[in-house]
């Protein structure tokens, strides 16, 4: 009677097995079937928020299924990532992280809610977002030179805006201060988009924000390019020179954006996702859009992300060691 009953129930244990072993590519094949949430850790308006939303809305046409923006800002892009690392590994959670939450927090923090490398799943590059020294249309400086005599005239009266403490502009920012020898008040804020607001209002003079998220207003004149700080011109910027060109030979800062699912989400899933945002991103109609508001869209294989993540870390580590960066 035993051996009766084994050997009419091994079939269907075996092919129970063998349905466990394909459900990772069962899930990668037939995702999405519905909506999947694409958490930006910052608030709406920032240059990270923008990619974003370019991104869901042409993920959305390729999936036939709602690619949702969730903005979870606070605590230098914390909240948003801890809520992604903490989710169902099962690609319907994804973050939009950028050069701050995956590379200058983990050195900018004692203590992160998460584990910033093992929290993780990289998935591809999007794009990479050069920033822009920008100052108010009242502030008389018309070049990078005007601006560092102007500064060095009125040491601690002038003031910049940043995304927040230990992001990538405010280590820009650091880093021209450094440079120049010039001491700018830094004021931080919980995003690009009010870091600019606040500029654009006359409260502070300066901001090292990405083009993305000032082009708009850099093209309508209500604020002034001064310089880049890519190592090249920006082809939505052509007229403005780099701070490599204005007499500062060693600057070079961009800030990148880029997607990340939670750690243990399958393999497969996320081979399928990064292919998927490759081939959004090589539509020339997508690829312009991004260009033309200042980003240059890029993507990469899960590992070579991993390794830019890395490499951006140990760069900003440094950056935050001597320049004794805090924020505990």
């Amino acid at each position: 009677m035993f051996k009766r009953r084994h050997a009419l129930f091994s079939p269907v244990l075996l092919a129970l097995a063998a349905t466990s072993l394909m459900n990772p590519l069962v899930q990668a094949q037939d995702y999405p079937v519905r909506p999947v949430t694409l958490v930006v850790p910052f608030p709406p308006g920032g240059g990270t928020d923008t990619g974003a939303r370019i991104l869901a809305e042409q993920l959305s046409r390729r999936w036939g299924q709602p690619v949702i923006v969730d903005n979870k800002g606070g605590a230098s892009g914390q909240i948003g990532a801890d809520f992604v690392a903490k989710a169902k590994p099962d690609g319907y959670t994804l973050l939009l992280g950028n050069v701050g939450t995956q590379s200058i927090n983990p050195s900018l923090f004692a203590r992160l809610p998460y584990d910033p490398d093992k929290a993780f799943a990289p998935i591809s590059l999007v794009a990479e977002l050069p920033l822009a020294m920008m100052v108010n249309p009242a502030v008389p400086a018309k070049s990078v030179a005007e601006f560092i005599t102007l500064a060095r005239s009125r040491p601690g009266q002038l003031s910049y805006s940043s995304s927040g403490p230990g992001s990538g502009p405010h280590l820009a920012a650091e880093m021209f201060k450094e440079q120049t020898k010039t001491f700018v008040l830094h004021v931080p804020y919980r995003g690009g988009g009010p870091a600019v607001a606040d500029l654009l209002a006359g409260h502070v003079q300066l901001s090292f924000m990405t083009v993305m998220e000032a082009w708009a207003h850099l093209k309508g004149g209500k604020l002034r390019a001064l310089a880049v700080t890519s190592a090249q011109r920006v082809p939505a910027l052509p007229e403005v020179p780099t701070l490599a060109e204005s007499g500062l030979p060693r600057f070079n800062a961009t800030s990148w954006i880029g997607a990340l699912a939670p750690a243990g989400t399958p393999p497969r899933l996320v081979e399928r996702i990064a292919a998927d945002i490759q081939a959004v991103l090589t539509n020339p109609a997508v690829s312009e859009r991004f260009s033309s508001v200042g980003a240059i869209p890029r993507s990469t294989s899960a590992s070579d992300f991993a390794k830019l993540i890395a490499d951006d870390r140990q760069r900003y580590g440094q950056v935050i060691r001597s320049q004794n960066i805090s924020l505990e």
